[in-house]
């Protein structure tokens, strides 16, 4: 590309991409596009942003596509690679002038350059450090600050390569730098602090701007650049005077007002010194002790004390807490649970720590987190009163940044209580006992702070496990004080429930259980338990009466109450107006359906109706529509068969759900599918509707994603439902499905296939090995030629052992195909199979596949065949190997029976705490009647088949048959057949 000429080109046609006419756009898109991979491209582009003249969004789409260039273009073993010397002139262009007057553009710039030099630097760029370090140099402050910034982002960027080479360069050129990054860090940093005296508003903020950026690149050089550097002096310095400087821009923020534009830059920079500290005691723990006490003292003077009154900012109070929770927590200062046999440098970072955390240090800390940090604030108070609702979401995991200093402070108590329990646990248990009996009502400090002080017994209660009678507390004060029906006193109510909450997974007795059920449905009467906070208390209480490893719950206990809470439940779910509060209705009313499972359907009738609409109105909310599908899952559960009544709203949703073709999939499909497959399993019928659903299966299989599990138990559902209807419509598809996925599929995923084929063949031992007739010669394939992997090998003779036991003219066509297909003799065939089948008998692990094998190779015989009289010797070791599997002693008669043998259904007898069987479940049982595993007796039918053998080779061709059997065996199969 001639630059003169297609400079004016490119300009015109960058102009046209800038147009907001999609018929002017478009086509500009599609030459940029064109001319991407052609020479001299990206030195027109270069050209046009580098022009000041030119339009700044002209100028801003070049940078653009120059950058993204970079990423495609710019190696050499990538496509369409750029050409040394066309890489060589831009280089030289991107560091000409440091002089890019719009700063986001230069921003781009310095980020371009930085991905260049990612690549190149140094070995094809050793002149881009000395020139930055240059530029930073010069006195012109916009040529100053550019240089200053590209500087940063190729620091930044080249200390995140990871490879053991480019770690070592840049080790290299820190250790060769940093010395100069120091002192240009402190001349901005005193710069800075001599003007923000003068009240120059501007260049007080140029100067913070070149101090931050200098900031910005030390960090990357201390933390990054440097193997060991505690070894460093000038690191180690660094360091230490870290802390004076941030006394010094805590006080300047003193001066400087909220609403003074360089008050966001001077926090901005308060905060990157604290992420200095942070990011250098997570790399580079043991070289931080030197200043751990340094900045413990730091962190909890201008936290916990009234030195930070006045000059602390939330972010800043998160940070210090952060910082104190890092040391406290840090793995790298934890000793052993033998002392001598930690490092030395353990055992020094522990000594500092136990110093500094003396019993009134940890008692200070304690005490101003629980009745400082843990209030309720006077703007939180006021949300809770204008929008309960709204407060109650952002308290329980909201990403409103207001609220981000609580969680913070409650890790951190968490974190030291944890910590320093002993000596913390009598300070929190006196706070406790202090608080005794009602607060006045008229003193609300006094309730904010029994508020606070419950929230850390709360927060804490694993750790007071020995140290608090729940029980007592529970039936002695908690219980009462959720009766104050007090205006006042809701934050206390709320507080309790929540209280009550985190400690009955920890502790709490079985029995108390009804008295907590009856306070939760009184609390769900409250007529105002929308509007008040304590609505997400109540249901996160009650979900914590409900999960479904919690071996203290009693269903009995919770039956007399299920009709008013479920009831309740429903009416709030009305009620309600924000999605995340119904997401949690929700959630809770799925919890109590899978509590009680069947014991629900009294009671969901209003729900049923219900939900219907619900769906409708959650149209843009995809992730309430999650919800409703899990609460349907649930429901479908608790119905059972009667879950058919729901079809004419289920079947829609599980088909919009499963629809790969439309957009709401991408959130719906996982829960769709699981509910899909239990309506299957609880369908007393196959219904036309959903015989429909499975047009989706198609598409859902070419996915091939984490989804695969599920649509084959999906498929195989279909076919225990009704596989006649289901395989006449479908096989052909699913035959083609499978082949496709048989080529390309991981070894658990071949299994899957082939397990919906030994299904098919179980339930339809007639039609099913027509349908999968395509697939069959491959099973076969796969076993004589000795398949490798035991899983797969294991299914392919449960498939072939169902062919050959159930429909033997099959086989005899399948093994004429295979003659054919091989160019080799049928009885060799035969044999080899055979052999193989004998040979890999272990690979069988699932008795009822292992007698199947036993009468599949048994119905070969009575036979005059030589081929399967030379492979009798094997037929017969399998066959007792299938008699050891199956076979049982009566203890009182000493004689032996099969097993596996079923002669009727019986109902089975379900104690409470277990689930009924499904409709699934019950056809499962059906069908193992008709099954020859389960209906005929391994031992009479070797004897059956033995005998027949006999009478057609007559005494002596039998006995010298038997001959060729070892004698062990013979005396064990005499052994199991005594009687015959």
């Amino acid at each position: 590309m001639d630059l003169n000429s297609a400079s004016t080109i490119v300009l015109q046609v960058l102009t046209q991409a800038t147009s907001q006419d999609t018929a002017v756009l478009k086509p500009a898109e599609e030459q940029l596009k064109q001319w991407e991979t052609q020479p001299g491209f990206y030195s027109v582009l270069l050209n046009i942003f580098t022009n000041h003249t030119l339009d700044v969004n002209v100028r801003w789409l070049a940078v653009l596509y120059f950058k993204n260039g970079i990423d495609r273009y710019w190696r050499r073993v990538a496509p369409h690679a750029l050409s040394e010397e066309e890489k060589t002139t831009l280089r030289a262009g991107l560091i000409t002038n440091f002089n890019e007057p719009v700063n986001q553009i230069a921003t781009q710039i310095s980020v371009l350059i930085a991905k260049v030099a990612r690549v190149d630097c140094p070995r094809q760029w050793p002149e881009l450090i000395p020139t930055l370090l240059e530029s930073v140099k010069v006195q012109d402050d916009l040529r100053q600050h550019r240089a200053l910034l590209t500087f940063y982002h190729v620091t930044k960027t080249l200390s995140s390569k990871r490879l053991a080479a480019d770690r070592k360069l840049f080790y290299d050129l820190a250790s060769g730098i940093y010395s100069f990054a120091c002192s240009l860090w402190n001349h901005h940093t005193d710069t800075f602090l001599q003007q923000v005296c003068t009240g120059n508003e501007a260049a007080t903020t140029n100067s913070l701007e070149r101090a931050l950026l200098s900031l910005k690149v030390l960090r990357k050089l201390t933390v990054h650049g440097f193997v060991e550097p505690h070894w460093n002096v000038e690191v180690m310095g660094f360091l230490h005077a870290v802390f004076e400087r941030l006394k010094q821009f805590l006080e300047c923020s003193r001066s400087i007002k909220a609403e003074n534009v360089c008050r966001d830059r001077l926090e901005k920079i308060i905060i990157l010194f604290t992420k200095v500290l942070l990011d250098f005691l997570d790399q580079h723990p043991f070289s931080f002790t030197s200043v751990i006490q340094k900045s413990l003292e730091f962190a909890v003077s201008y936290v916990f004390t009234e030195a930070g009154e006045g000059i602390v900012f939330e972010r800043f109070i998160v940070q210090c807490m952060n910082l104190i929770k890092m040391i406290v927590k840090n793995y790298a200062y934890k000793t052993s649970k033998n002392i001598e046999d930690s490092s030395p440098e353990t055992l020094e970072a522990h000594k500092i720590k136990a110093a500094f955390f003396t019993y009134p240090t940890l008692m200070e800390i304690c005490r101003r987190l629980v009745t400082h940090y843990f209030l309720l604030t006077e703007e939180e108070l006021m949300m809770w009163e204008e929008d309960p609702e709204s407060f109650a979401v952002e308290e329980t995991g909201g990403d409103s940044w207001k609220y981000s200093l609580r969680p913070c402070t409650e890790v951190l108590f968490i974190d030291i209580f944890h910590e320093y329990n002993q000596t913390l646990t009598p300070v929190l248990l006196e706070m406790v006992h202090s608080l005794q009996g009602s607060a006045n009502m008229e003193d609300t400090n006094a309730i904010l702070i029994k508020d606070a002080v419950y929230n850390a017994v709360g927060l804490a209660a694993y750790e007071l496990f020995d140290s608090v009678d729940f029980d007592q507390w529970f039936k002695n004060q908690l219980l009462t004080e959720l009766q104050v029906s007090h205006n006042r006193y809701k934050p206390i109510r709320r507080r309790v429930i929540w209280l009550i909450g985190q400690w009955i997974s920890v502790k709490f007795k079985s029995d108390l259980r009804p008295m907590l059920y009856e306070a939760i449905s009184n609390l769900l009467q409250d007529q105002d338990l929308v509007s008040h906070i304590h609505l997400q208390s109540v249901l996160f209480l009650l979900n914590g009466c409900l999960p479904v490893d919690d071996f203290e719950f009693r269903t009995d206990q919770f039956l007399p109450y299920l009709e008013s809470m479920f009831t309740l439940l429903f009416q709030l779910l009305q009620e309600v107006t924000q999605c995340d509060t119904k997401m949690h209705v929700l959630h809770v009313l799925s919890c109590v359906i899978e509590r009680v499972n069947t014991q629900i359907q009294p009671y969901v009738g209003c729900l049923v109706q219900y939900l219907p609409l619900l769906w409708k109105q959650s149209e843009e909310h995809n992730m309430l529509r999650c919800a409703i599908l899990t609460t349907l899952i649930h429901l479908v559960q608790g119905l059972g068969a009667n879950s058919k009544n729901l079809y004419p709203f289920l079947l829609p949703v599980i088909q919009l759900s499963t629809d790969v073709s439309q957009p709401p999939h991408v959130y719906l499909l996982e829960d769709g599918l699981e509910l899909w497959l239990v309506t299957l399993e609880n369908s007393p019928s196959l219904t036309p509707e959903l015989l429909t659903i499975f047009q989706n299966m198609s598409a859902l299989l070419e996915l091939s994603s984490e989804y695969l599990k599920n649509c084959f138990k999906i498929i195989n559902a279909y076919i225990f439902l009704s596989s006649s209807e289901f395989l006449q419509m479908y096989a052909a598809d699913l035959c083609r499905s499978f082949c496709e996925l048989l080529k390309d599929i991981t070894t658990e995923g071949q299994v899957q296939v082939l397990k919906v084929v030994e299904n098919v063949l179980k339930v339809n031992p007639v039609l099913g090995p027509q349908m999968f007739r395509t697939l069959l010669p491959s099973v076969f394939r796969g076993i004589i030629d000795g398949e490798r992997y035991p899983v797969v090998m294991s299914t392919y003779l449960g498939i072939m052992g169902r062919v050959l036991l159930q429909n033997a003219s099959f086989f005899s066509l399948l093994l004429n195909q295979m003659a054919c297909e091989l160019g080799q003799e049928l009885d060799q065939i035969l044999g080899c199979m055979i052999e193989m089948w004998v040979d890999r008998m272990d690979n069988i692990t699932q008795p009822e596949r292992r007698k199947l094998s036993a009468l599949a190779l048994l119905s070969l015989l009575p036979s005059l065949n030589s081929v399967i009289q030379d492979k009798f010797c094997g037929i017969i070791n399998i066959s007792v190997e299938g008699l050891h599997d199956v076979m049982t002693e009566d203890s009182e008669t000493g004689t032996y029976k099969d097993c596996m043998l079923m002669s009727h259904f019986e109902e089975p007898k379900v104690t409470e705490d277990e689930e009924p069987p499904t409709e699934q479940d019950k056809r499962k049982k059906m069908l193992a009647l008709k099954d020859p595993v389960h209906t005929v007796s391994l031992q009479q039918f070797i004897y059956e088949k033995l005998k027949a053998q006999q009478e057609l080779l007559g005494e002596q061709g039998f006995q010298a048959l038997m001959e060729t059997v070892d004698t062990e065996i013979v005396a064990q199969l005499q052994e199991f057949l005594q009687g015959f």
